[in-house]
């Protein structure tokens, strides 16, 4: 028996309907089985796929990538390495580095992106493909959305021809006198907006007449408008501290990065904290802003130096509260080419003892900062400097060793290298302000 489909309700996606797009995506729904679950027509679902979805180009100067000409192409000994075969094409070549050595060098596109489902969602040889890649994500689809929805209400819905026609009726009727409800009465037929439209047609300047021609619009005072607070919580979905509890009884053996941000002088730069639970281990980041755009570059500064499969060892799993700057997990846990490198939940609002070692860490900041005090004229080699004292601190609850002892051990010694690291002797460390001067 043929299966119908279950008709819509005829209105607009939600968030949740994208949300259900993406998860099915990524499981390799075909557009006919995600119109199915989804009460919508296959064809609604791919426009909004292709609408929806967005490219992320890689660098190909740093990355191999695949070329345009790769089938034609006959260029050969393009690095001049000794043990290069010379009579066979570099587009052969297993090492796939033209994108870095050739001048002729186009990105290629994949073949299964110029069919359904159009992205790489399902795809599961991403992370080696060297082509672009182009993604269907909810968030990004439905800021889409919204942004269309803004710029489609944008300016005057009337021709040139209906402005003129209606300019010639309502000006001479307003320098009058007359009110626009006592033109809206008795010429309504004629006029094709509404009266809040004529109000804001005015107002802008669309009609010879003006604000001032108005019986009362300037006696009015600008209404305030009230602000309203909206909070969204879609981003602690999954990621919760009961999500976090479960996660970790599952990986038990996963080390713990708690993270926060420390503020300096309203305004002003701010510190990006993280502390290893095992070790105490405390890394000190200054950030200009206190913005998702700046923790978002600490973390590929970071993925820069370590790599994907280091920031997986390193930084498997980052618990932080629920500030605005932490709120999009999507592009902290995953790199630019979408390579998971971490995975991050968040406190419960106002339990920030649920990341305590971190919040009595901070202690040793103020010691050397005292709250108020601002970081504008820090650099971060006087960051790394105070990191490095604090971290040299012998703690009781660490057997009388310090965190930089026990890290080596844990971290290894190479990792707190990369990453400018330095033990501090016992007798030199330095708690004071005068130790940034």
């Amino acid at each position: 028996m043929k299966k119908v489909l279950t008709k819509g309700n005829h209105k607009n996606l939600t968030y949740q309907d994208r949300k259900g797009i993406e998860e099915r995506l990524n499981n390799n729904y075909t557009f006919k089985a995600i119109g199915e679950d989804l009460c919508r027509n296959p064809k609604t679902i791919s426009r909004e796929i292709k609408r929806g979805s967005f490219t992320r180009e890689k660098n190909h100067k740093l990355r191999k990538g695949i070329c345009a000409y790769k089938d034609d192409c006959q260029i050969t000994n393009l690095c001049s390495s000794t043990y290069c075969k010379k009579d066979i094409p570099c587009s052969k070549c297993k090492m796939n580095i033209c994108s870095q050595y050739c001048d002729q060098y186009m990105p290629g596109q994949c073949s299964h992106l110029l069919k359904p489902p159009y992205v790489c969602n399902p795809c599961k040889k991403y992370t080696t493909c060297g082509y672009d890649k182009r993604w269907y994500r909810a968030n990004h689809a439905d800021d889409m959305y919204h942004e269309r929805m803004s710029q489609s209400r944008i300016g005057i819905d009337l021709s040139p021809e209906e402005v003129y026609l209606l300019d010639e009726l309502i000006t001479p009727l307003l320098l009058k006198g007359q009110s626009i409800t006592h033109i809206y009465a008795t010429h309504g037929d004629k006029i094709k907006c509404s009266k809040r439209s004529l109000y804001n047609y005015i107002d802008q300047g669309v009609f010879r007449v003006r604000n001032i021609d108005l019986p009362r619009k300037v006696r009015y005072k600008p209404r305030r408008k009230q602000q309203v607070f909206k909070f969204d919580q879609t981003y602690r979905e999954g990621r919760s501290y009961t999500d976090f509890e479960l996660f970790m009884s599952m990986h038990p053996n996963l080390n713990v990065v708690e993270m926060d941000v420390v503020e300096g002088k309203k305004g002003g730069k701010v510190f990006l904290t993280m502390l290893f639970r095992n070790c105490n281990l405390m890394l000190i980041f200054l950030m200009d802003k206190s913005t998702q755009a700046d923790v978002l570059k600490v973390f590929n500064d970071l993925t820069g130096v370590f790599g994907v499969e280091g920031m997986k060892k390193l930084f498997p799993v980052i618990l932080t509260d629920n500030g605005g700057c932490f709120k999009d997990p999507d592009s902290l846990e995953s790199d630019e080419y979408g390579d998971l490198r971490t995975r991050i939940f968040y406190c419960d609002p106002h339990k920030s003892y649920q990341k305590g070692k971190l919040e009595k860490n901070h202690e040793f900041i103020r010691y050397i900062l005292p709250k108020g005090k601002a970081f504008d004229e820090l650099t971060q080699d006087k960051v790394t400097l105070m990191a490095n004292h604090i971290n040299s601190v012998v703690r009781a609850s660490l057997n009388d060793k310090t965190p930089f002892e026990l890290a080596t051990l844990l971290l290894g010694s190479d990792t707190l290298t990369k990453m400018n690291l330095n033990h501090v002797p016992h007798d030199d460390v330095h708690l004071k302000p005068s130790l940034l001067k």
